[in-house]
């Protein structure tokens, strides 16, 4: 088992249920960091960049203020459905098996 990719996938989905509770307004990265360090207690600023570009590119998450020391993020219709689980999650992202 690869542990980075491994991280990387579960980091995804942390961000993307952060950035859902966070609705409507969206969140700073200092915000999603802070919900992510709970799971994962050496995330780093620069993690929560790379994984909100990676979101940003499946269209799943936008991302503003990139040129603010600090970035902003809000999570789009297409990462709602993959919250929700009313669409499948592809590939990249550690979505559990829905139990309901």
């Amino acid at each position: 088992m690869d542990i980075e990719k491994a991280r990387r996938e579960e980091l995804r989905w942390l961000i993307l249920q952060a950035l859902n509770a966070a609705q409507p307004v969206g969140a700073a990265e200092t915000i999603v960091k802070n919900a992510v360090e709970s799971v994962i207690l050496d995330v780093t600023v620069l993690e929560i960049r790379n994984q909100l570009d990676y979101l940003a590119e499946r269209d799943l998450v936008t991302v503003s203020r990139r040129d603010t020391p600090v970035w902003f993020a809000k999570i789009n219709r297409h990462g709602m459905d993959i919250v929700e689980y009313t669409v499948p999650c592809h590939p990249g992202i550690a979505r559990p098996a829905k139990y309901w």
